[in-house]
């Protein structure tokens, strides 16, 4: 089983992640074996429905760490990926500390929360269920991306949210909000981005950021984000067949 990934998380350790969009078993068991800390499985914008999730998380989530993205704010997708036994959940588009309230409050048994009851996966099929329903409150990671313009404004009221672990900057969203789609590296969009990251160090909220490539994530390593994902399953795939194919034909 790995270590409490919300104790290593909040206790500031770096934790360095791949995003899997590919609903393959092997596939998360071949990045899981590679090293990583964390696995991003998107549920956004991949193809991953629950049955897939549920594959994945059989394969690898006993070794390693595997946070949901789930596709919206809603109760049932939030339920679903706790419940299969993701360690936490990535949350798009929370713009307001209303919203942040809410998901936390969803994610959270009774007291703290309103989680739904049921037997399911993450409490052993029912077997497990006492044991597992103490600690969840206590090992549930809530992440919150900020990526929407809105969100850079409503940063102060978000990071006072009890409950919310950390927030994940997404560039990209945050960009074509903006008006300047993709263009990440626009001072207007690093200047949002320096806007969350002063705002949270300053309330000791936890930071992560998504890059496409390594490169663009190291800036904020060296800024102190500690949760970092870098990559995406089908584009390494590609771009590495594409590598060997230009190196047969050379």
């Amino acid at each position: 089983m790995p270590a409490n990934f919300r104790q290593r998380f909040l206790s500031g350790e770096r934790l360095l992640g791949t995003l899997l969009s590919i609903p393959s078993g092997a596939v998360a068991e071949i990045l899981a074996d590679t090293g990583f800390d964390w696995l991003f499985l998107d549920a956004e914008h991949g193809p991953l429905e629950v049955t897939e999730l549920q594959t994945i998380l059989q394969a690898v989530s006993r070794r390693i760490a595997c946070l949901v993205r789930v596709p919206s704010q809603n109760e049932i997708p939030i339920k679903r990926a706790l419940d299969l036994g993701a360690a936490g959940i990535i949350v798009p588009q929370v713009n307001t500390a209303a919203e942040a309230e809410r998901i936390v409050e969803l994610s959270r048994y009774a007291p703290l929360g309103a989680r739904g009851v049921g037997i399911a996966r993450a409490g052993g099929y029912g077997l497990n269920f006492q044991p597992y329903v103490a600690s969840a409150n206590d090992t549930t990671t809530v992440i919150v991306q900020a990526e929407h313009i809105r969100a850079v404004e409503n940063i102060e009221e978000i990071v006072k949210i009890p409950g919310v672990d950390g927030v994940l900057v997404g560039p990209y969203d945050l960009s074509a909000s903006m008006g300047l789609m993709g263009q990440i590296d626009h001072p207007d969009v690093v200047g949002a981005i320096d806007r969350v990251t002063k705002v949270c160090q300053a309330a000791n909220m936890k930071l992560g950021i998504f890059g496409v490539t390594c490169d663009s994530i190291i800036p904020y390593r060296d800024r102190g984000f500690t949760l970092l994902v870098a990559g995406v399953d089908t584009i390494m795939l590609g771009l590495e067949a594409a590598r060997m194919l230009h190196h047969m034909k050379s």
